[in-house]
Formats: structure tokens, C-alpha cells, sequence
């Protein structure tokens, strides 16, 4: 089956995890001019994904929400609020594991992707359309204090993620 949604959404993924990795080529120092393009691109998918496609497949699920759709969004908002801190090693490390999590429960076999391409597949072209017009998200500077940290934290928890669980594991 040809899914231009899935295939759209999919490549976005790979472009920022290649941006990320440009960003973080060096483990002594960010190349925040990447970074920077990082936090665009993702906060962009993120409106689009929030305001495109997931009230499309709402609408076409009959006014129901799409029972997935609830935890991307917690998920999105923890994101959200990781591309205001400082991207040290470690918030980067936070980022990538939860950007793993988020992008497979997008991307597999029944996940969100597969769901809305199946619920809207009656308007795929103009969604297309209209996704290509999304503007960037302008962005606000990083916020080096304390607390921008702790609201991370809290917003990670509350779409499921401990961040000093996610430092202390092994993977990344």
C-alpha cells in the first residue's frame, strides 16, 4: 500500500535525527548552529503532526480522539519543553531516548502513522498540500536556569519518562 502520510512523516524523523547527529558529532561540544535547526525542525514536526494530522484523523474517526493520539501528545509537550533547556550531554541523552520511544510508537505497524493513513486516506493529497505550507516555529532562546529543567522533568513524568531513570540506563 502506498502511504505518502507515512512516508512523509517518516523522512521528516530521519532529516532531524541526522541534523541531531551533526549536532552532537563532536562529544566536547554542541554545534549549536545545528542545534539550533534541530529544535526548529522538531518543534515544526511537532505543529505539524498537532495541528494537521491529528485533528484530520479526529475528524475522520467521527470526533473521537484516536486513543494513541493521547499519549503522543504528553509526549509532545515533554519534548516541547526539552528544546527549551540547555542541551547538555545529558538532556541530550534524555532527548534521544525519548525521541526513539516516540518515533517507533509513530511509526510501527498499526502505530499512529499506519492509524491516521488509514483513517484519512480520502484526503491525503490535500493534507500533503497543507502540511508543505506550515511556516517554521519561531524559537525562544534557551533557558539555562534551574527551573526550566524542572519543569522538563515534571512534563517527562507526566507523559511517562523518568529523566534520571533514562541517564542511569545503559542505552544511548
Amino acid at each position: 500500500m502506498n502511504k505518502p502520510l507515512y512516508h512523509f512523516f517518516t523522512e521528516d524523523h530521519r532529516r532531524l535525527d541526522d541534523i541531531l547527529e551533526k549536532a552532537i558529532a563532536d562529544p566536547e561540544e554542541i554545534q549549536m548552529n545545528y542545534y539550533q535547526q534541530f529544535r526548529t525542525g522538531l518543534l515544526t514536526h511537532i505543529k505539524m503532526e498537532e495541528k494537521i494530522l491529528f485533528p484530520a484523523a479526529q475528524k475522520a474517526n467521527g470526533g473521537e480522539i484516536v486513543p494513541l493520539a493521547a499519549k503522543l501528545r504528553l509526549e509532545h509537550g515533554a519534548i516541547t519543553s526539552l528544546m527549551v533547556v540547555e542541551p547538555t550531554q545529558e538532556v541530550i541523552k534524555v532527548i534521544r531516548y525519548v525521541l526513539e520511544k516516540h518515533d517507533t510508537a509513530e511509526e510501527e505497524p498499526g502505530g499512529m502513522y499506519d492509524i491516521c493513513e488509514r483513517l484519512t486516506h480520502d484526503q491525503t493529497q490535500s493534507l500533503l498540500e497543507e502540511l508543505a505550507k506550515v511556516t517554521e516555529v519561531p524559537l525562544n532562546p534557551i533557558n539555562p536556569k534551574s527551573y526550566a529543567l524542572e519543569a522538563a522533568k515534571r512534563s517527562l513524568k507526566r507523559a511517562g519518562f523518568d529523566f534520571g531513570e533514562i541517564l542511569a540506563s545503559k542505552s544511548q
